[in-house]
């Protein structure tokens, strides 16, 4: 089964990081209020960027080290720039 890791734009503009391998339904389930509890205070979110192609560990690695950039580099992600330093499926 392959991973994805995944951007939200949440309603402050704040950007949220996760991963799913079903990210329609993953969606679904932040919209609804019952995600991660960051997005709770911040609905509705947005998909703002999607990476896939990942095994479950490189995916949760990924989104680790992503989480930790600053936000101009994850913006830099959303509006298509490079991905520094990205793990590699």
């Amino acid at each position: 089964m392959l991973w994805k890791v995944y951007l939200l734009r949440c309603s402050d503009d704040t950007l949220y990081c996760g991963t799913t391998t079903d990210v329609e339904r993953r969606l679904h389930k932040h919209n609804e209020g019952v995600g991660a509890r960051y997005t709770r205070a911040r609905l509705p979110v947005r998909l703002a960027w999607l990476s896939d192609g990942f095994t479950k560990s490189i995916a949760f690695r990924e989104e680790y080290r992503i989480k930790r950039l600053s936000k101009l580099m994850k913006e830099e992600l959303v509006n298509g720039g490079s991905q520094p330093d990205r793990i590699q499926p």
